[in-house]
């Protein structure tokens, strides 16, 4: 049996969760807005209805994500010059990544793939940084996003 607390599974996913919301969203405190309520909504829910943590937690921050950039939308937010995202420093802990894993990060969160994700629709930002940051398979996203695989594979290819 296992003691860990809703806190301790939350907390292990944190980092992946504020890299998804990141990714997503370009801005730090979008992105801990949605991983906080994301947090909210992962204690209100039973534990026993959860099989995999980590899948449910980005489930859900994902689509927080994607409503905050529909909320961003409609409300009609600019940004006057050119779009740039808000630096993010990943602590790595304990850990210092090796050069290999460094050039991973780097590319991971470049600054061109955070522009080339502005121009994206909220759905193929979420299939995209998914599937290439996180290496998620399609049909996880697309159990993630409630689409069926042939369509997130075309969001995909887009």
């Amino acid at each position: 049996m296992t003691t860990e607390t809703a806190t301790d599974v939350f907390e292990a996913h944190r980092p992946v969760l504020l890299g998804v919301a990141y990714r997503m969203l370009g801005r730090v405190a979008d992105a801990e807005d949605v991983v906080q309520e994301a947090w909210l909504r992962w204690t209100g829910t039973p534990r026993d209805d959860v099989r995999e943590p980590r899948g449910y937690l980005v489930r859900i921050t994902t689509r927080l994500a994607i409503d905050r950039l529909r909320q961003i939308k409609a409300r009609g937010e600019t940004y006057v010059g050119p779009w740039l995202p808000e630096p993010y420093v990943t602590d790595f802990g304990d850990t210092v990544p090796d050069t290999a894993e460094r050039a991973v990060l780097a590319d991971s969160v470049s600054l061109a793939v955070l522009v080339v994700l502005e121009s994206l629709s909220p759905l193929e930002r979420a299939v995209f940084v998914l599937r290439e940051a996180f290496a998620f398979p399609y049909a996880d996203i697309a159990a993630m996003l409630d689409r069926g695989e042939p369509a997130v594979r075309q969001l995909a290819g887009r």
